[in-house]
C-alpha cells in the first residue's frame, strides 16, 4: 500500500485563520479491526487508519509541562488499545462519532475532525473513508 499521506491528503485546515488557535494531531494511526456491513467484511479483521485534529484557541505560552498541552497520549491509546479488541462494528461513522466524544473529554478542545479509512475494502482500486468535523455545543 502507498503512503497514506499521499493517497489521502489533508483537507487543510479548518480554523478559522482570523484568530490564533492550536491544532494537535494523530496522523494515520494503523489498527486491525472488524468493521463493516459487507458480506466479505464478516468475521474478518481490515486495517483501519484514523487521524484526529483537535482545535483550540490556546493562545501562545510557555508550554513547559504536558499540562499545558492538549495530550494526544489518551487518544492514541483509546484507539490501539480498545479497537482491536472491540465486537464487530458495522459502519466507521459509530467509530468517528465516539472517538468525537473522546476528544471533547478534554475542555480544552474545542472542534475535532476525525476521518477514518478503509483503504483494503476494494483491494487496489480505491478505499472508503469518512470524515467528521465537529464543533463544541455549549449545552
Amino acid at each position: 500500500m502507498s503512503d497514506p499521506s499521499k493517497t489521502f491528503p489533508s483537507p487543510g485546515p479548518l480554523w478559522d485563520s482570523r484568530c490564533d488557535y492550536s491544532r494537535v494531531a494523530l496522523r494515520s494511526v494503523e489498527v486491525d479491526m472488524h468493521i463493516g456491513i459487507a458480506g466479505h467484511e464478516q468475521g474478518v479483521r481490515q486495517k483501519v487508519i484514523v487521524t484526529v485534529e483537535l482545535f483550540s484557541r490556546q493562545r501562545a505560552q510557555n508550554w513547559s509541562d504536558i499540562s499545558d498541552c492538549i495530550n494526544y497520549d489518551p487518544i492514541h491509546d483509546y484507539i490501539t488499545s480498545n479497537w482491536p479488541h472491540r465486537p464487530h462494528t458495522d459502519l466507521l461513522e459509530t467509530l468517528a462519532e465516539e472517538l468525537i466524544a473522546m476528544c471533547f473529554r478534554d475542555a480544552r478542545v474545542e472542534a475535532a475532525r476525525v476521518l477514518l479509512q478503509k483503504p483494503d475494502i476494494y483491494g487496489d482500486t480505491g478505499a472508503a473513508e469518512v470524515e467528521f468535523y465537529r464543533i463544541r455545543t455549549t449545552a
